[in-house]
């Protein structure tokens, strides 16, 4: 049984669809990232998960058990969760321990027991020594510890992030994502977080949901939503991609321009136009990695150098769709230079 799952979630304001038709189910202890553009219906979705907004159709169950729906919805205080927001929300007139252990004087938790659960949370955090500080006294990263430890130490049934990370510089975000994947791993609580940070979702999740216009376009695994991108929008938002179309015949798919076809081993028999991603480290200019497949002659008609690559754009004198590839710092080309261009056959996946 589904620890979490959301059955035909819908929210609508004036007749517009926010969240539209979303199914999702999460394993105990599994952390799934909401993820998506702004207005996409990310954080709409993670509100009534919390329960803060009511569905207009569907429901939302928790061990099987319904906690909402358009009939009844059981109160944000009686849902056994935990939500961290983007600004934090701690009290200043707290000191680090206070604000780590408000939820456990709102419970009523012996004293010896909360005084004991809110050392081992700040030393699971590493704010031992801040304990007696107020939040004005601390760096930005180490009030988002202080959240992430208000919203663990009462050990909830689901733990709820919304965009936590987006106050911080790029640096402490990187550093603090894995942060909130090392506290998963040691405590295991089912988690939703929601971020439109690729990078930051690529980094934490067991799973990712990748929402559009209130719709779910794909959820799965980081490596399969990079590498098996099964929309064109989620091949366009997760990472960089040449979104191509071209001719699909019996399993082997020729782009415009270039002679040779490129075998697709999930590729149905048939012949029709198709659309496909390619990653653009998954060209290859002049001489290629082992395994790949030359295509044809290109020319160099636009390079951009990025300190750890280079982003040449490159077509076919006879045509086609101008393509991304992107090249280590020692393969330099020339604007106007021919080369040869190779693919890599993994790296080229069919969207519908």
């Amino acid at each position: 049984m589904a620890k979490l799952e959301l059955r035909n979630l819908r929210k609508t304001y004036t007749e517009t669809p926010v969240v539209d038709d979303v199914n999702l189910q999460l394993e105990r202890g599994e952390l799934v990232t909401l993820l998506g553009p702004s207005g996409c219906g990310k954080t709409t979705t993670l509100r009534m998960i919390a329960g803060f907004i009511d569905p207009s159709a569907g429901s939302i169950l928790v061990d099987g058990a319904e906690i909402s729906s358009p009939r009844r919805s059981v109160p944000p205080e009686h849902r056994g969760m935990s939500m961290i927001f983007q600004s934090y929300a701690i009290w200043p007139n707290m000191t680090v321990a206070e604000n780590v252990g408000f939820g456990l004087s709102v419970r009523k938790v012996p004293a010896a027991e909360m005084q004991k659960r809110i050392a081992e949370m700040l030393d699971v955090v590493k704010l031992g020594p801040y304990a007696q500080r107020y939040p004005a006294e601390l760096s930005g990263g180490q009030q988002q510890r202080v959240a992430l430890a208000r919203a663990m130490i009462v050990r909830p049934e689901v733990l709820l992030l919304d965009e936590p990370l987006s106050n911080l510089d790029a640096n402490l975000r990187e550093e603090m994502a894995a942060e909130i994947r090392r506290l998963h791993d040691e405590f295991r609580f089912t988690t939703v977080y929601v971020t439109h940070d690729q990078a930051e979702a690529m980094t934490i999740s067991d799973r990712i949901a990748v929402l559009n216009q209130g719709r779910l376009e794909q959820i799965d695994t980081p490596w399969n939503l990079y590498n098996r991108p099964r929309t064109p929008f989620v091949a366009g938002f997760i990472g960089k991609t040449n979104l191509v179309t071209g001719r699909l015949d019996d399993g082997r798919f020729t782009l415009e321009g270039l002679p040779q076809g490129i075998p697709l081993a999930a590729a149905e028999a048939g012949h029709s136009e198709q659309q496909v991603s390619i990653r653009p480290q998954s060209l290859f200019l002049g001489s290629a990695a082992g395994g790949a497949l030359a295509l044809g002659t290109v020319s160099v008609v636009g390079r951009t150098y990025l300190g750890e690559y280079w982003d040449y754009l490159v077509q076919s004198a006879t045509g086609g769709a101008a393509l991304k590839v992107h090249a280590p710092p020692t393969s330099v080309f020339e604007v106007g230079q021919q080369a040869q261009l190779s693919v890599d056959p993994g790296g080229v996946a069919v969207v519908a």
